[in-house]
Parts: C-alpha cells; structure tokens; sequence
C-alpha cells in the first residue's frame, strides 16, 4: 500500500470519522476521566498541527497531531490508523512526520500519554521501538494505573 502523509485541517469529515473510530477504540480501555481526548475543534487550534495519513485512493487511514506546549516540549497526541491498515508502518511514518517536525521547531523532547492494557499493546510497540522510553506523568497528567507515559529526547539516536 502506497501511503502519503501530509499536514491537513482536522476540520474535514473524513478526519472526523477517524477521530470517532479512535474514541470508540478507546472507551471500553479505561474510566473516561483517565482518556484525555481532543476534539477536532481543539486539534484545529494553532498550537497542535495534525498529519494525516491517506491511501492510494484518497482514504483517511491515520492521523497523529503534535501539540506544543512551549519551553521545547511538545506532545504526540491523537495517534490512530484504521484497523485494515495495522502493521503497514502507517503509524511509524505518522510518527517519523511528527519527530521531523518537533526537531524542525527545534523541540528538545517529545512526550505522549497513552491507555495501558492489551489494547494499547501495539502502541506501546511502536513508541519503544522508535525510541519513546517510559517516564513519569508530566504536564497536568494524574499518576494512574490506566495511563502510561513515554518521553523521546530529541537529540538521542533512534533505533531504525
């Protein structure tokens, strides 16, 4: 599958559909106080720039968003690929988009919160292998057991 992954308004019904399909995947994961979701109106603030990853044809298959939070820290946020598309390395180039741009903006590191659970296991898969390395909360994050924190140094060797 041929993908491209470009910066796009996260104002557009396809991207919308994908922002459905992720919430839904996350719902039964954890208690709704501890998924920190954004809506597609906040996605399309000026601090958060959204990729967006498309098949041959023009189809929405993924999408993954860099928040900036100031101070050289920005955060992955909204990182999803449709279930059809898992394990086509969709999710890495959204994420290769993401790390390009954060060292572009001259970031010193990258951090995400994600779910915990077996449902969350290919996640996790992708953020180790990149080179995210497991830390404590940050920002206004609560310490919980359904939330698992990851930290990328910008200027550190990524595993290929």
């Amino acid at each position: 599958m041929t993908t491209s992954i470009a910066i796009e308004t996260p104002l557009q019904d396809d991207v919308r559909e994908l922002v459905a399909l992720l919430n839904d995947h996350l719902l039964p994961l954890s208690p709704l106080e501890y998924q920190f979701k954004m809506t597609v109106e906040q996605m399309a603030d000026t601090d958060t720039t959204l990729f967006v990853a498309r098949d041959e044809t023009g189809r929405a298959v993924g999408m993954g968003a860099l928040k900036m939070h100031g101070e050289g820290l920005g955060e992955v946020k909204r990182m999803f690929t449709r279930p059809e598309v898992r394990g086509q390395r969709v999710g890495r180039q959204l994420l290769e988009s993401i790390v390009t741009l954060a060292q572009e903006r001259r970031l010193a590191a990258l951090m995400l919160e994600t779910g915990t659970g077996e449902g969350m296991a290919e996640a996790h898969r992708l953020y180790t292998r990149y080179g995210f390395t497991p830390r404590r909360a940050f920002l206004d994050y609560p310490e919980s057991p359904w939330s698992a924190f990851f930290e990328l140094q910008l200027g550190v060797e990524r595993a290929a």
